[in-house]
């Protein structure tokens, strides 16, 4: 239809200026919304600004064939003749794509009045974002909105705006999903680390997606120790968390044993890996006998007064 309306455009009465001689351009990249006769032959002087139809929309390509040149070329007097009959030039227009977040955040305003969740994710599905010209600015509004907030299904028109080009619309159409929040790995951990600030960041997910146990805070995972590796990107489970361990098996610990007015203390060796505040048992080192004590800081074991040994 493109091509039709110009050759019309072309073929228009009127007197033919005199022959005048030009080369055909392999390719002509149009900024504006008017085609014209010198981006498309070369050699025309002050004929060049003269318009011979509509530009291609931004980002699309018209191609001319020798039948529309040869056409083209008659109705403005120009002295051209192909070289092949494969002959053709290829007219494309630079665009850019409508910003998806753009698009998402004019529905979403239209959609919040009629019920829509604010947290909610909105779903386009395979959602190709219009073209506009590169500097052009961009006005965006929708049209008939309407939200069923019980199956969270939207329609809406949006009514695209730029200068340079004809308005467009648009038709769109999804389903908002709920999301919640979840705490994912910034990058690869090892079993037994210890999760810092930089390790994680807090996102939101499709809540269907999300499995049952996941932290949804980073002050349930930052100063914890794993009990499995994580890949990037993986989401925490609180159940893959612990505290830190403040004895590993078989280290060496210091055995302190206190009541009023007395304070002892022993080498020990924890038979077991436990936090701050867990119960390890403790072979003492002089004596052999093992006994069970609380962890209360780095390589330290506290005995209560009158622990008896564990059998062993």
């Amino acid at each position: 239809m493109r091509i039709l309306a110009l050759l019309l455009l072309l073929l228009a009465p009127g007197l033919a200026p005199a022959q005048e001689f030009a080369t055909l351009r392999p390719l002509a990249v149009v900024e504006g919304p008017t085609l014209r006769l010198g981006d498309l032959f070369d050699g025309l002087g002050a004929r060049a600004a003269q318009p011979v139809g509509a530009a291609p929309a931004p980002g699309r390509r018209l191609v001319l064939e020798v039948p529309q040149l040869l056409a083209l070329a008659r109705a403005h007097g120009l002295a051209w003749r192909p070289l092949t009959a494969h002959e053709r030039i290829v007219i494309e227009r630079p665009g850019r794509p409508v910003p998806r977040e753009e698009i998402e955040a004019t529905l979403r305003a239209d959609l919040l009045p009629l019920g829509l969740d604010p947290e909610a994710e909105l779903d386009l599905g395979r959602l190709v974002p219009p073209m506009v010209p590169p500097a052009a600015e961009i006005r965006l509004a929708t049209e008939a909105a309407n939200f069923d907030p019980a199956s969270g299904r939207f329609a809406a028109t949006l009514l695209v705006l730029a200068e340079g080009m004809p308005g467009q619309r648009l038709r769109l159409s999804g389903r908002a999903r709920p999301t919640r929040p979840v705490v994912v790995a910034t990058r690869r951990l090892a079993l037994g680390e210890i999760v810092g600030p930089d390790d994680v960041r807090l996102t939101r997910m499709w809540t269907e997606r999300v499995r049952p146990g996941a932290a949804q805070r980073l002050d349930q995972v930052v100063g914890q120790q794993l009990r499995r590796p994580m890949a990037s990107g993986a989401i925490f489970m609180t159940t893959d968390l612990g505290s830190p361990a403040m004895v590993e098996k078989n280290s060496l610990v210091t055995m302190l044993l206190e009541a009023p007015g007395l304070s002892l203390t022993a080498q020990g060796r924890a038979l077991e890996t436990a936090p701050r505040g867990g119960i390890v048992p403790v072979m003492n080192l002089a004596s052999r006998n093992i006994t069970e004590g609380q962890v209360i800081g780095p390589g330290r074991v506290r005995v209560a007064l009158g622990t008896l040994p564990i059998a062993r």
